[in-house]
């Protein structure tokens, strides 16, 4: 039998203030935390296939009031039947599925990208190494020509 008080059984609007918090206070129970109550409210997300799945589940209702009952069953407003019909006429509802932001990186994409500044600053040290050596080499002639006795050249020129 339905009580009209809604003292027996009926929660009241969660959240609400006032009848609620009288009915735990007539009960004792003023300092006890009300386990229906969430800490903080968190805005429900509903994947691509869910959305899917209802949309089906509407275009199959034959019957007037089945769509209301499927809404109420589903804890959904009508708004968002909407929105998700539009979003799948237009294909939007597979982007959904995919997550936001930047794809995440291949590992290997970032290895071939360290493999390739390493190459690259290898080439630069290969670079540098061959001036060095150019220059050594041009230093070596030189101080050659400057160490050299002066009669030995003249002999060997004659």
């Amino acid at each position: 039998m339905l009580e009209i008080n809604g003292d027996a059984g009926d929660p009241g609007i969660p959240g609400a203030e006032g009848e609620r918090d009288s009915r735990i206070a007539a009960r004792g129970l003023a300092g006890a935390p009300d386990p229906e109550l969430v800490e903080k409210a968190r805005r429900r997300r509903f994947t691509a296939a869910y959305k899917l799945k209802i949309v089906r589940e509407a275009e199959a209702c034959t019957q007037p009031g089945e769509i209301g009952a499927l809404l109420r069953r589903e804890g959904l407003y009508s708004s968002l039947l909407t929105q998700w019909r539009r979003a799948r006429d237009t294909g939007a509802l597979e982007a959904l599925e995919r997550p936001r932001g930047r794809p995440k990186a291949d590992r290997r994409d970032a290895r071939i990208a360290a493999l390739e500044r390493r190459a690259e600053r290898a080439e630069a040290e290969l670079v540098k190494a061959r001036k060095v050596i150019e220059v050594q080499g041009n230093v070596s002639a030189l101080l050659g020509e400057l160490l050299e006795p002066r009669g030995a050249q003249e002999t060997t020129e004659r």
